[in-house]
């Protein structure tokens, strides 16, 4: 897999109000950020897990942290689709 490095500046006194090293936190940014994308339904788990960095099933553990539902579909939706099956 080829990857890209991004750099960002952030203010110094960041990492310690997030009570954070740079390397926790970039792993938590990236975390984060792809919980997000998930969320919005920009990327697929796999994709997210992939942005993060993590196994799928250490995503959906982290979607769980996040208060964010592993399921994309919406109630209304399901219920749609089971009764035009």
């Amino acid at each position: 897999m080829e990857t890209v490095t991004v750099s960002i500046e952030l203010p110094r006194d960041a990492l310690s109000a997030l009570r954070q090293d740079p390397e926790n936190f970039v792993r938590e940014m990236r975390l984060a950020a792809a919980v997000k994308w998930y969320e919005m339904q920009v990327v697929s788990q796999s994709k997210a897990a992939e942005i993060a960095g993590v196994s799928r099933s250490e995503f959906l553990t982290a979607l769980s942290r996040f208060g964010v539902s592993p399921f994309q579909s919406e109630l209304e939706e399901i219920l749609q689709e089971v009764n035009d099956a």
